[in-house]
């Protein structure tokens, strides 16, 4: 018998537990097959944003092919403690969409999210929500 407890989390404090931003991981099918990348992202305007290199791998993944069509991705966050046997996990579900306009771009930039890797990552990547759920396992 577990002493643990899952409690379903609802989309509120879902995004509550995610605004701080921090790392996340898109889950998606690439052109080899399923890929799951972790990237540093925020939360703004009720949006995932994170930044790419332009004709990356994942860029290149998540172009459609067909003007003004968006890519269906997942996207997961969460915080877990080992040693305690708790944490929450949260999964975003929806379009992931290439910001390309100016005002777009304007409007990603100011959520302040800056990569850590070295080198050009100058693709903002929006990831629209469709579906919020998450859980929380904590002592029962």
């Amino acid at each position: 018998m577990s002493d643990r407890a899952i409690e379903t989390l609802d989309e509120d404090e879902c995004l509550r537990l995610i605004a701080p931003g921090g790392i996340g991981r898109i889950a998606y099918s690439s052109r080899f097959g399923p890929a799951v990348l972790p990237v540093n992202y925020k939360l703004h305007d009720g949006a995932i944003v994170f930044r790419t290199a332009e004709h990356s791998p994942l860029d290149e993944d998540l172009r459609t092919g067909i003007a003004d069509a968006d890519y269906v991705v997942a996207f997961e966050i969460d915080d877990i403690d080992i040693s305690e046997r708790a944490g929450w996990s949260v999964l975003i579900q929806g379009a992931a969409h290439r910001v390309d306009s100016e005002a777009e771009r304007d409007s990603a930039a100011q959520a302040g999210v800056e990569p850590w890797p070295d080198g050009e990552r100058e693709l903002f990547v929006r990831i629209t929500p469709s579906r919020v759920t998450g859980r929380r396992i904590h002592p029962a």
